[in-house]
């Protein structure tokens, strides 16, 4: 019972006296038990306790407590049925003290029931008091909404000394309006904590992060405001129209449209005077807002909506809105202001971008006004003509063109091709013309590089394999061969052939037939064969290592590619088409090559041709920061024209070069005098004939490659 007094005590604000006269009330409660006991009655269903004129008239001062008390006051008895209730009680339960008197909880009603029996049972099973016990009440406003109300409970069991239980009493304190206010402020503190966050964060932002920040902004706002989707839009009052700049879309809404134009002409009118407009519930709209209303249906059937302008400098620059497409939201007038300011921070923040774009714009004029004053001595990308180009081959040098018309003719034969070519002239690209001009360019064409494929397995490769042919086929396979049955197949590098294959690729060209390995049944095939060599076939025939026969059969008819070096004119052509390749790569933009850059490039000699150059070009893309590509040719020595070379001196320094190759290994398998196609004696002779001494390379071998690489 103290613990009820003192409850009860603290949440009462009435003045002292009136506090002394409760505290003797409700003492009264204890003298009520104490008689009893003293005199023996038994508190059974029949005993005078449970009428509440017993204590209506034996204890009058109870009775005004009940009436002047702010709290809800009832007396229950053990069966939890009322003894007694004051009208404040009445009050807070929204019934009348007829309703409650003589009635379970249960009975007056399921939601006073749901709020106090739990608490009245646990105190008189459990012989235990219930201090400051909040809960929460569902209030009906209409047949479909409901107010929550917070009650304060205080309960307290009515028991003798030998701890029976006669009833207790329960106290109640409607809270909610302190409740409210306590979570309005809560609410407040909250949102300016957020806008405290948010101006942080946008202190000294960087141009470039404007865009991000406001996203992620927007994205905090929706989050803390339960919202579905904020926007911010540009005004363009010329146009009469709204331009989508930033949004954050809760997952699974409807994404704003980037344009409005004239779907909302109240609310735009409205934005243009600089008024803040917001509903929450669309559907309550006027008829003259009939525009309005439709816009909301096909956005996703938006139920609420907040509009906010903002101005700079006095001139409206766009608004901010606020959507919710779940729940009708209703827009707190506090929160409005609060929000408002909150635009305002993001609406500075594009200005202050705005701004530095315009600056950046007038720096680039002046940099191209700059630029235009050495135009004379700039190679400018829109003199060159690329309409030379031809499919994956570019050039309008006589080297190419006749390379090209050799490409039409053969095309749409069934001939075999022998493509013949320094190292990276394209010859690939030459054979995937011809194939994509011919008729069987339906199918892809198959591609074999000779050289890349270990000679213990080039024949499973081209010819198949039946299972068990060798250790580890545990499966058939088809070849190369199969794979490319009525289409082409090209093989690079073929002068890399071994001889003992070259006899069943002889057979394919001349019978259409071949037996895969580990089997004698003969497989016709419809293949066209194009083969690819940088290699001399006529030296490798005298030296035995390619077969004469083979060699009539592939050339058939031979296209020679010239050498980069041999069509200067299309250098240009190609390294502008390597340029746009590479800058949708590395998302790049060049405009422009010095002339000086691309007269280096063209006097070049390019010993690894077309594959050297792009190699070049993609390292200065990596490189390069600025619309201007600067392309570095080994420094740019080619610049330097060097005297003509004698032909022996181009002898020494092919000689030179191979003894590089090969680490000054003259005898042996891939020696100097193999690669030379010379006798090691001969090689040593000549060696000494051109003063070529190991020595010597060491000194000069910085001048070689110069000499070597010079036209």
């Amino acid at each position: 019972m103290n613990i009820l007094l003192h409850n009860y005590l603290k949440t009462r604000s009435i003045k002292r006296q009136k506090q002394n006269d409760d505290i003797s009330s409700v003492q009264t409660i204890y003298r009520l038990q104490s008689a009893l006991q003293e005199r023996g009655f038994k508190m059974d269903g029949t005993h005078p306790l449970n009428r509440t004129s017993f204590f209506l008239s034996k204890f009058n001062r109870l009775e005004q407590l009940f009436k002047q008390s702010r709290f809800g006051i009832a007396l229950f008895d053990r069966n939890l049925r009322c003894l007694h209730a004051n009208e404040r009680m009445a009050q807070i339960g929204d019934l009348s003290v007829e309703q409650l008197v003589g009635k379970t909880p249960g009975e007056i009603n399921p939601r006073f029931a749901l709020a106090v029996e739990p608490v009245l049972s646990s105190a008189i099973m459990e012989v235990r008091s219930y201090v400051e016990h909040e809960v929460v009440v569902h209030a009906p406003l209409s047949e479909q909404l409901y107010q929550d109300r917070f009650w304060l409970i205080c309960c307290h069991p009515l028991a003798v000394d030998d701890a029976k239980v006669l009833g207790c009493v329960l106290l109640i304190k409607d809270v909610t309006r302190q409740k409210t206010k306590e979570d309005v402020r809560t609410e407040r503190l909250k949102v300016e904590a957020l806008l405290s966050d948010l101006s942080t964060d946008f202190i000294n932002v960087l141009v470039s992060e404007v865009d991000r920040k406001i996203e992620q902004g927007l994205q905090k706002v929706v989050e803390f405001l339960g919202v579905d989707r904020s926007s911010i839009w540009r005004v363009s009052p010329d146009e009469e129209r709204l331009v989508l700049t930033h949004s954050y879309v809760v997952p699974g809404i409807k994404q704003p449209p980037q344009v409005i134009t004239n779907l909302i002409p109240v609310w735009y009118d409205m934005l243009c005077k600089g008024e803040i407009f917001g509903i929450a519930d669309v559907d309550l709209l006027p008829d003259s807002c009939w525009r309005e209303k439709q816009y909301c249906k096909e956005q996703g059937d938006i139920k609420s909506i907040l509009f906010i302008p903002a101005s700079v400098g006095g001139i409206l620059v766009g608004a901010i809105t606020f959507v919710s497409h779940r729940d009708n939201k209703e827009w707190a007038p506090e929160l409005i202001p609060r929000l408002r300011l909150l635009w305002e921070i993001f609406a500075n923040a594009l200005e202050r971008k705005r701004a530095d774009q315009k600056i950046q714009q007038a720096l680039a004029e002046i940099k191209q006004l700059k630029d235009s004053l050495e135009a004379e001595n700039i190679y400018l990308r829109d003199q060159i003509d690329i309409e030379y180009k031809h499919d994956e081959i570019i050039g309008k040098s006589d080297g190419i063109q006749k390379v090209l018309l050799q490409v039409q003719q053969v095309a749409s034969t069934g001939t075999t091709v022998l493509i013949l070519g320094e190292t990276g002239t394209g010859k690939e690209l030459i054979a995937r013309a011809i194939h994509n001009s011919s008729p069987r360019r339906a199918r892809a064409m198959i591609k074999v590089n000779c050289a890349a494929l270990p000679s213990q397995l080039i024949e499973a490769e081209l010819f198949g394999h039946e299972k068990g042919a060798y250790t580890g086929a545990i499966s058939s396979q088809i070849g190369r061969f199969e794979a490319a049955n009525g289409s082409t197949i090209f093989l690079d590098e073929i002068g890399e052939l071994p001889l003992e294959l070259q006899v069943k690729l002889l057979r394919v060209i001349q019978e259409g037939q071949f037996e895969r390995l580990g089997s004698s049944r003969p497989i016709d095939v419809d293949v066209r064969i194009i083969a690819a060599t940088n290699r001399n076939l006529a030296q490798a025939i005298r030296e035995r290592k390619f077969r004469e026969d083979l060699y009539y059969r592939l050339n058939v008819f031979p296209i020679s590619v010239p050498p980069l070096r041999q069509r200067r004119e299309d250098i240009a052509l190609l390294v502008w088409a390597m340029v746009e390749e590479f800058s949708k790569v590395f998302g790049k933009t060049i405009e422009r090559i010095s002339k000086r850059n691309m007269d280096a490039i063209e006097n070049y000699y390019w010993p690894g041709n077309i594959r050297e150059l792009r190699n070049l070009v993609e390292r200065a893309m990596i490189l390069n920061s600025g619309p201007t590509l600067v392309i570095d040719v080994l420094g740019d020595s080619a610049t330097i024209p060097a005297a003509p070379m004698t032909i022996e001196g181009m002898e020494r320094a092919h000689i030179n070069s191979v003894l590089e190759k090969t680490g000054w290994r003259i005898r042996g398998k891939n020696g100097a005098a193999e690669i030379l196609g010379l006798k090691p004696t001969t090689l040593n002779s000549r060696m000494k004939k051109l003063g070529i001494r190991r020595k010597n390379i060491q000194s000069e071998g910085t001048e070689a490659p110069r000499n070597l690489h010079m036209p």
